[in-house]
């Protein structure tokens, strides 16, 4: 299927923080630094300059937990390579939800000190599933994602599967790192969350909305869908081609002005003139939003519908 020209983004890693450890400055000085606001604290003795003040929640989340990252690094005396959704997170690759602790993959917990704030995780390791991005060693990105489906919930799983292949991890190394779990703990979730995912996916919105559709065993909807109007071609973020049913995620940020408000109500008009139906959906949206679909889906398909069980908890 043609994708939207342009659509295809590319990996950026994250930007780590500059961080401090507690043994980096007498104690007057932090407390100094903590008393003006100019630092925080965002993990037991680790500390960042404090953020922007238009800095929104989410962003700010993220930010402590690359802090808490890049401190770790520097902490930790043993061999070791961040993991799961810390390396996901290190990698650029967005999430549904910021980890509340970071996740360490080593050979052996030797040299390194536990934490409540430090996930461990220890096994044999490949050489061909370590690498190194962003100054700090990681798992590989088609391992990360694989260890992020199989401990993840599926909707948190496909964010970060759909999000590395739009940015281009092939769909064939992620195959063989899923795989390769077999038998593990999470791998039968894993391989049924990849099944569904979708490089056309753009955004953690649009990976959900795709996700709740198809947990409660709606057919699979295409992305990308390419459709020629009056204005010229667009492409709808979901939906089903053959009965003219399009979907489109707005989040939050998508409007920031009134020409983008204006713009949009001509490409949803423009859209609609085609004869196919648009339903919009926002993040509130997403917890009734099969029972929005459904009456517009043919009735032998509404007899069809069967929950994915494994998409489910």
């Amino acid at each position: 299927m043609p994708r939207r020209p342009g659509a295809r983004a590319r990996i950026e890693p994250a930007k780590l923080p500059t961080v401090w450890l507690t043994r980096d400055r007498p104690p007057e000085v932090l407390a100094d630094k903590l008393r003006s606001g100019r630092w925080e604290r965002t993990a037991h003795g680790i500390y960042t300059a404090t953020g922007v003040p238009e800095e929104l929640p989410f962003e700010a989340r993220q930010r402590r937990a690359l802090a808490n990252i890049a401190g770790t690094h520097r902490r930790l005396t043993g061999a070791h390579w961040f993991s799961h959704a810390s390396a996901a997170m290190v990698w650029g690759i967005p999430v549904l939800s910021v980890p509340t602790t970071t996740h360490v993959l080593a050979p052996s917990r030797a040299g390194n000190t536990r934490t409540a704030s430090l996930s461990s995780h220890t096994g044999r390791l490949e050489d061909a599933d370590l690498t190194e991005v962003a100054g700090v060693p990681v798992t590989t990105l088609a391992r990360t994602v694989a260890d992020c489906l199989a401990t993840l919930s599926p909707a948190s799983g496909l964010v970060i599967a759909d999000g590395a292949l739009h940015r281009g991890l092939a769909m064939a190394d992620l195959e063989a790192a899923v795989h390769a779990r077999t038998a593990r703990n999470g791998s039968a979730r894993a391989r049924a969350v990849l099944e569904i995912a979708d490089d056309g996916s753009e955004s953690p919105g649009e990976s959900v909305t795709r996700f709740v559709l198809l947990r409660d065993g709606l057919p699979v909807p295409s992305t990308q869908i390419e459709v020629t109007t009056r204005l010229g071609t667009f492409w709808s973020d979901l939906g089903w081609e053959e009965w003219m049913l399009l979907m489109e995620y707005d989040g939050r940020l998508k409007y920031m002005s009134q020409g983008d408000l204006i713009s949009e109500k001509r490409r949803h008009d423009a859209l609609v003139e085609t004869g196919r139906r648009v339903l919009r959906v926002t993040g509130d949206d997403v917890r009734g939003l099969t029972r929005r679909v459904v009456p517009f889906l043919p009735a032998s398909v509404q007899r069809s519908i069967r929950p994915r069980r494994l998409l489910r908890g």
